[in-house]
């Protein structure tokens, strides 16, 4: 048996609230975790629609049934199965959606990466391609993938502001995750400021206001 592969266009969708314009300061692409859709996520987001701040969220390229064969649909980003393949997908496809937006966001408006869980992941390995310029970014209840190329990582992160939340009672923020954090950001030598919050695996509204907007 032989794995082969064939390439061809791929349409996929992404949710936007506000409007790109002249108007726009602040422009926030937001990536989803494991088994989330992109128009809920997004709603998440809503207190940060001041008429200045557009919010973009790309959603994961596979879907499927959370239970069962019907009912809640979430969507990932990739899994172990042919993983560097899917990871070439979703760069392929967010590189795509940022440059097609590219023209429309003001030369002086502030771009912020946020990437909530396995988004964490995700949004690192697009800030790292290259492509998309950015101001800030934020890695939300996730970590920096442990396979990034550091060395060209360290240089696009160099002089960025980098953002690491987390909740208090978050389960899969644990000691060891934290560790893995601090080596992962040694690695890039990068300081993320941490912002910790009295919650759980989720984004809290109160957090989110001080990082995007009365920090700004």
């Amino acid at each position: 048996m032989q794995e082969k592969y064939s390439k061809f266009q791929y349409t996929a969708r992404y949710f936007q609230l506000g409007e790109l314009n002249a108007n726009c300061k602040r422009v926030i692409f937001v990536i989803h975790g494991y088994g989330q859709q992109a128009k809920y996520f997004l709603k998440k987001f809503t207190s940060l629609a001041d008429g200045e701040t557009c919010i973009i969220a790309p959603e994961g390229l596979s879907r499927f049934y959370l239970e069962g064969f019907s009912g809640r649909v979430g969507a990932t980003w990739m899994t172990k199965e042919d993983r560097l393949t899917d990871i070439d997908n979703y760069l392929s496809y967010l590189n795509s959606l940022y440059t097609s937006l590219k023209k429309a966001i003001p030369n002086e408006a502030e771009i912020v990466l946020l990437g909530f869980s396995q988004g964490s992941a995700t949004v690192s390995r697009w800030a790292s391609s290259g492509v998309v310029t950015f101001n800030k970014l934020i890695l939300w209840a996730g970590v920096f993938p442990p396979d990034m190329n550091f060395e060209s990582s360290a240089a696009i992160f160099a002089n960025k502001e980098i953002h690491y939340v987390y909740g208090s009672e978050d389960p899969y923020v644990n000691q060891e995750r934290l560790d893995e954090m601090k080596v992962l950001s040694d690695k890039l030598d990068v300081q993320p400021r941490v912002t910790t919050f009295s919650g759980e695996h989720n984004i809290d509204a109160e957090v989110l206001a001080q990082l995007l907007i009365n920090d700004s």
